[in-house]
């Protein structure tokens, strides 16, 4: 039917440019976010592109399901605006016509936010986490800045170095503070380099230089000389081992291992699917605008709809990973109700857009009327 492909046609254009929009902007604030995080030495630099390529893929369900959401809802409102709904109802055609094609275009979505949601975002988190714990578990030494101070993984040393070599294992000009125990050591040095034992832990080794031994409890002040020093960074029995949090596991294994937190991170990626199933639905009745009024209001109260959705969604998540709920009952509640709510606004705009009904009657006799005193061209 031409009707039903103009509207995937402009459906699938509306798409195009609200995810454009969405993305770019959920890209800029992660840019931001990731490049400060590298400047402040939590992450590495060049893990920046790695890191927010991952978090894209993180948010990606969220962006389809907004997209298709908005999309169906910037349609429909202008198809109000433009009084072709007008025209559609008196012409006797129906509201439920429009849930066809706007399943054939949100189809695709639903399918690609549930392989994101189930495949794709838990293989992204726990990459995300490794480059981050791979990062935090690198010695001390090679974390460091030129000319920054920074603190060490373990929160109880600070670094300062004038300068690194190319292969990261030797520094000039180096300080470090080391409070331990209730004593405070400064150690200064003119170079040092990165050694590992027999054993496999990594020492920073440092040459010519002074150590500093502050013990406030007994008002002591220590100082020495030495010709050699080393501080360990690195023990060799730290393991490189990712995220096994509930939001990095595959979702086989959150099904394998039926705790509150699996159950819980299983709920959240069985709703986006549904999400976006229901809010496409619900986007259809609720585009209604009168041309004369504007539509604010009506885009006012789909967002809040879907906040107040999200957030319902996220509760009983959490009702699940606090075990006061099954996660055989929480699933679907919000779903259903969601559901109910769009065959309730479906049977309010069949009764309000019927061809009896006033506003259609009253469009349908001053179009009649135009007609019959147009005066016939001459021949």
């Amino acid at each position: 039917m031409i009707f039903q492909r103009a509207l995937r046609r402009e459906l699938i254009s509306t798409a195009g440019a609200v995810f454009t929009t969405l993305f770019t902007i959920i890209v800029t604030v992660m840019l931001i976010k990731i490049l400060g995080q590298a400047a402040g030495g939590q992450i590495a630099s060049q893990d920046v592109v790695a890191l927010i390529g991952f978090q894209s893929l993180n948010y990606m369900p969220i962006l389809l399901i907004l997209t298709g959401y908005i999309s169906v809802l910037l349609v429909v409102t202008r198809s109000y605006q433009d009084s072709e709904m007008v025209v559609w109802f008196a012409s006797g055609q129906s509201l439920v016509r429009w849930i066809r094609p706007v399943l054939e275009f949100g189809l695709p979505i639903i399918i690609l936010t549930a392989l994101l949601s189930f495949v794709a975002t838990p293989w992204a988190n726990n990459q995300s986490a490794q480059y981050r714990e791979r990062f935090e578990k690198r010695e001390d030494i090679s974390r460091v800045s030129p000319g920054k101070f920074q603190e060490s993984a373990a929160a109880n040393r600070i670094f300062f170095v004038e300068g690194i070599s190319g292969d990261s294992t030797k520094v000039k000009n180096v300080f470090v503070n080391t409070q331990q125990d209730g004593k405070n050591s400064i150690v200064v040095a003119k170079e040092g380099n990165v050694e590992i034992d027999k054993n496999g832990d990594k020492f920073l080794v440092l040459s010519k230089g002074r150590r500093y031994d502050v013990l406030a409890a007994q008002n002591e002040f220590r100082q020495m000389e030495f010709e050699r020093y080393g501080v360990l960074v690195a023990s060799s029995s730290q393991a490189e081992n990712g995220d096994r949090s509930a939001q990095a596991l595959p979702t086989v294994d959150l099904l394998k291992n039926r705790n509150g937190f699996n159950m819980g991170e299983l709920l959240w990626r069985l709703s986006l699917p549904l999400m976006a199933l229901c809010l496409m639905l619900l986007a259809i009745p609720l585009s209604f605008v009168n041309p004369r009024v504007g539509r604010s209001a009506s885009l006012l109260i789909a967002l809040l709809l879907y906040v107040s959705y999200s957030n319902i969604t996220s509760i009983f998540q959490a009702a699940v990973v606090q075990a006061r709920l099954s996660f055989g009952i929480a699933w679907w509640p919000m779903h259903l109700v969601v559901l109910i709510i769009v065959g309730l606004l479906f049977l309010w705009r069949l009764n309000v857009n019927s061809r009896f009904h006033p506003l259609v009657m009253w469009s349908a006799v001053k179009h009649a009327r135009l007609i019959k005193t147009k005066k016939p061209a001459a021949t």
